[in-house]
Formats: C-alpha cells, structure tokens, sequence
C-alpha cells in the first residue's frame, strides 16, 4: 500500500489524534471482543479443580466444573471452549488406546458442556500425545511416528468427540493427510456440519511446555527425543503456506497458527495468501511468561494481557485460543 502525500509539520501533528481518550477510541483502528477469543480449557478425570503449577491461576477442571465453565462462558459472551485431557499415567500406552473411548473424560465433557451451555461452542483436540506413555502424538515403531496408521487412530478419535457433540474437530498432529481422511469419515458418518479447524502451521516450539505439565503429557520416549519429525521448523515461512493450502484442499474450514506471538508474521502472511477464517493459539508458555512477570512486578500483567491480545487482531486473526480468555472476556465486559 502507498500512503498518500502527508502535509508537513506543523500543519500535520499526530499527536492531536493522541491527546486524549476519547480521540484514541475514535480512531482505533483493532478492537478486541469476546467473541474474538476462544478459551482454553483443561479437563480431568477427578472431582473439582487441580492448579497447574507452571500457569498460575489456570485449573484442571472436572466435568462438573466443566459444565459450569461453559455457562460462565456463554455469560461473558465467549463464543467457543478448546478442551484438552488430563489423563492419569497409569491408564496409557503406546498405542493411546483410550483416546477413542465413548465413556472417556473428553466426550463426557462435551456432553455435559453441550448440555449446560449449548449455545457455546466446543472444540475438541484430535491428537494422541494426551493418552500416549510415550508422549508422542502418533504411533511409533522402530523411533518412528507413523503416518497412516497414526491417521486410522485419528479418524476413530474424531468420530467419537462428533458423536458426543463436539462443534469442531482440531486435529494437532501434524500428520500428512489427516484433514481429508477426517472431513472423507465425518461426510460418511452423517457429520457434514461438523467443522475442522486445522493446526495447520504448528511449530516444533519451546513454548509448550506449561502445557504438557498441565495435561501430564509423558516426557518424550520411544526414540525420538522431540517432535521436529512432524511439527514444523520454527524457520520456515514457504512450508507454512504450503502446509495451510493442503489443509485448506483437504476441506479444513478453518486454520490456526501455533504458537502465537512468535509466529505474528505466519498469521498476517497467511490472512493475506489465503483470506480465511485464521485463528492464533496464544500457548502455554506465553501464558506462563506474561503471569510470572507480572507476578514479579517486571511488567504490567493486565496491560502485557490486552497488548498480546489485540497484536493477533492486529495481525489479522479471526480470534485467538488462549487461556487468559475468561479474564479478558470480564475486563471487556
């Protein structure tokens, strides 16, 4: 874009637009609302609520607690819940046998949210790594994650969260295919409403850990010390692209970029290549940094909060998945 001729100072003072609060708020040009944010939500399988360590003021959440949250949801206007499991050690394996139970604690959820609050929307992860010993999000033999196989796990995944009543489907393992093979099971299954909002650039980031201490994701096993085998290189710009427009063939209606903040440059290159419905996951780590600072007095939490909020708008997300959307969603009011 040009900008046009500009009169010469003093003709021209910027800072009259800026003098006072009034004259900001006119000329805003991002505005944050609720229904710019998704709120991330971690489920267990106990009663009540667990603190995670690593996000202070972030809870595990029973199913009853679950529910409850999807009505203050609704009340604060938040449009859509990303649920994620807490799943005890003792009940994985290698294969991440249960992560297509019907009676687990992802579809309970679903149902009980659905049931309180069904005019908010719940999105599901479809992924392995919650329910692996391994922590990988895929099967594994011989150090490696395997593709196709991975993606009949997926599919049996997904249909099970569909039936319960989940509203999205976000499949977060990065496995070649896994799109198509979901949209081509959920068609067949009688699920064409059911939309996929794809992890479409997830990057193999240092910004996830809170997150695996709040699921109690298995430290990474099964001779592969890291996921940089199917998560992205943080890099790489061109293969995100090319990763999205795949997704988007595949019959994603929605994709994400993960982590958020550091991949501002992903989201606006994206919005712009694409024009689709883009979303920015404002992860775990981000969380923890803003929190921790915060609570050493280093910065000021609140303003760190709606600054790193309205920098996705800004960029040109849709809306952003983050954990501090209940908080922000209040503050707005």
């Amino acid at each position: 874009m040009t900008i046009p001729p500009l009169a010469p100072y003093p003709a021209l003072r910027l800072r009259r637009l800026r003098q006072a609060d009034w004259t900001r708020r006119l000329v805003r040009e991002t505005t944050l609302t609720p229904s710019d944010l998704i709120w991330s939500m971690v489920v267990h399988e106990g009663e009540g609520k667990i603190p995670v360590a690593s996000m202070p003021g972030v809870e595990r959440l029973s199913v009853a607690e679950a529910a409850k949250a999807a009505v203050r949801a609704r009340d604060l206007g938040i449009p859509a819940i990303a649920i994620f499991p807490h799943i005890d050690g003792a009940r994985k394996d290698a294969a991440g046998s249960i992560a297509a139970d019907p009676d687990g604690v992802i579809p309970r959820a679903v149902k009980a949210m659905k049931d309180a609050a069904p005019e908010v929307g719940i999105m599901c992860d479809v992924a392995l790594d919650p329910f692996t010993d391994h922590g990988h999000d895929g099967v594994v033999e011989g150090g490696r994650i395997l593709n196709d196989p991975t993606i009949e796990r997926l599919i049996e995944q997904g249909l099970m969260q569909a039936e319960a009543g989940a509203d999205i489907l976000a499949p977060s393992d990065m496995m070649d295919g896994r799109v198509g093979a979901l949209r081509s099971a959920l068609e067949g299954a009688g699920f064409q409403d059911t939309l996929i909002m794809s992890y479409a650039a997830k990057y193999a980031s240092a910004f996830y850990g809170p997150y695996r201490d709040a699921i109690g994701s298995a430290k990474l096993s099964a001779g592969q010390g890291d996921k940089k085998t199917y998560q992205m290189d943080p890099a790489n710009t061109e293969e995100a692209l090319r990763e999205v427009a795949l997704d988007i063939a595949e019959g994603a209606d929605m994709i994400m970029v993960k982590p958020g903040m550091p991949y501002l440059d992903i989201v606006r290159r994206l919005v712009e290549e694409f024009r689709m419905p883009t979303y920015a996951f404002q992860v775990s780590g981000e969380y923890a940094m803003i929190k921790a600072a915060g609570m050493n007095g280093w910065i000021d939490e609140e303003r760190a909060i709606f600054e790193s909020l309205t920098a996705f708008k800004r960029a040109g997300a849709a809306g952003i998945i983050s954990y501090f959307a209940p908080w922000a969603a209040e503050k707005l009011g």
